[in-house]
């Protein structure tokens, strides 16, 4: 079985990213349309070294996923949780649907439904952040949705095709999300 479902919603699951996934992370990463929104575009990403990065996710500490279909076990991206501070139970999310047949669809809200959960109330985590560049707004869109608000923007921190963007950063309480999750399934 090329993956395992570990974290398992309505439409996708999260499982343990697969190494043999490695060529189709690098074509993502070196798609523009999709590496734009992750800071990634001038980065030359290779087989080898995205093998070497998978390889190397769990000595991280981190909790690293690959997005995947219920129905047909297609891989869609990834997402993790990542900067773990035991000490003060937080956390950092990143994810990324690479697949852009996929996007705007609602998978990737439902990845980071499934990871805050996990997040929150399996590994007892207290406070999520993100950050994204400005002009996603999709992804802004999106993160809102899960109930993440901004707490601060790096003004024009990031160079991307001849301008320069603002980083927004985003977090989610536990409280907040039991809340709002609490919310979901009594409507």
């Amino acid at each position: 079985m090329k993956y395992f479902k570990k974290i398992v919603g309505d439409r996708i699951y999260l499982s343990p990213i697969n190494p043999s996934d490695a060529e189709q992370y690098v074509e993502w990463l070196n798609n523009k349309e999709i590496a734009k929104y992750l800071g990634q575009y001038t980065k030359i990403h290779t087989v080898s070294g995205e093998e070497e990065w998978i390889s190397s996710l769990p000595k991280n500490g981190g909790y690293n996923f690959a997005i995947v279909l219920n129905d047909g076990d297609k891989l869609l991206g990834n997402i993790s949780l990542v900067n773990i501070n035991k000490t003060n139970r937080t956390a950092e999310l990143g994810i990324f649907i690479g697949d852009e047949g996929y996007l705007s669809k609602g998978y990737g809200s439902e990845a980071i439904m499934l990871i805050l959960d996990y997040g929150f109330n399996y590994l007892n985590l207290f406070n999520i952040m993100l950050r994204a560049l400005s002009f996603n707004e999709r992804a802004l869109r999106a993160y809102e949705k899960c109930g993440f608000k901004t707490f601060g923007v790096w003004k024009e921190s990031e160079y991307f095709n001849g301008e320069y963007f603002d980083n927004v950063y985003m977090n989610i309480l536990k409280s907040d999300f039991n809340a709002k999750k609490l919310k979901r399934t009594t409507n």
